[in-house]
């Protein structure tokens, strides 16, 4: 009777100890073949929250052709069809090495000509942070770009280029728009009148003659002379992170199995058991049906 009890009890337990083993090879095959994550917290997005950055704009002759841009007019008088855009990379790398990868990435910069138009340090030692936004001559940018992934252990890395052609145009037609207005109000100003008008006049001559001067600071960006692409780095001190150890994986796996394996006992115990009471329930059902039946 015992022997077999035993040999039910086994038949029994070694499908659960066989469940048991499955779960845990899939929990530590999974770990090895899913990509390690990274923690994006900590790293990356710096330059996302700062405002009123340096706009960086270069030209690309002959790549913008349409009827619209060759009626458009510099301020030579000259016609032109070139292509106003604006092309940035964010690059975001971690190093173990900052101080060195800090001179490397300055020099690069010398190297090809480049100027750093901000920079932000901080942090302590371990914990460095180095943030720079530099400007690259366009016919550059793409070797420049090619080096400086080279520095550290490269987390992020993107490029975008918009087309700046139509801002360009309508900051130009602005201006000629606001020279006009401008250029009438001088001759009203020459022309007698009250003094109270004489006042308004005047601030409303001071108010266009602002507002030539930030168009005049948002053009100059524009300009050939001040050509560049922008090159946004972020630098952070840090060890590469470490492998993860057979052990560490398999006490990982452990935890999870053990979990997730009582987990599915218990939901299977409790359908198990639902079942049994419903089907206790329904056998009652059926012997007073048939008491009631006879008693009839």
């Amino acid at each position: 009777m015992k022997s077999t009890f035993a040999k039910r009890a086994w038949r029994i337990g070694r499908w659960f100890i066989a469940g048991f083993f499955l779960l845990f090879i899939f929990r530590i095959t999974h770990g090895y073949l899913s990509p390690a994550t990274r923690d994006s917290s900590t790293i990356g997005g710096y330059f996302d929250g700062l405002t009123n950055l340096r706009k960086n704009y270069a030209s690309e002759k002959g790549a913008y052709q349409s009827a619209a841009i060759s009626e458009m007019r510099l301020d030579d008088g000259k016609s032109s069809n070139s292509q106003k855009y604006e092309k940035t990379a964010d690059v975001t790398s971690q190093s173990s090495r900052f101080e060195e990868d800090d001179k490397a990435i300055r020099a690069k910069t010398a190297g090809f000509k480049g100027v750093i138009q901000y920079e932000k340090a901080f942090g302590l030692k371990g914990q460095r942070e180095l943030h720079l936004l530099i400007g690259i001559v366009p016919q550059a940018f793409d070797s420049f770009y090619t080096e400086i992934r080279k520095i550290g252990d490269i987390r992020a890395m993107s490029v975008i280029k918009e087309d700046k052609t139509n801002e360009y145009r309508q900051l130009n037609a602005r201006k000629a728009s606001l020279e006009k207005t401008l250029a009438s109000l001088q001759e009203l100003n020459s022309k007698g009148g009250e003094i109270g008008d004489f006042v308004t006049l005047h601030d409303k001559i001071l108010e266009i003659e602002s507002s030539l001067q930030e168009l005049g600071v948002q053009l100059g960006n524009f300009n050939t002379e001040n050509e560049f692409c922008t090159v946004k780095f972020s630098l952070y001190e840090g060890r590469p992170k470490a492998g993860i150890s057979f052990l560490q994986r398999v006490k990982v796996a452990l935890e999870w199995t053990v979990q997730f394996y009582l987990l599915c006992v218990g939901i299977t115990f409790f359908i198990a058991l639902s079942s049994f009471i419903l089907l206790l329930i329904i056998d009652k059902l059926k012997i007073m049906q048939m008491v009631n039946k006879d008693n009839n």
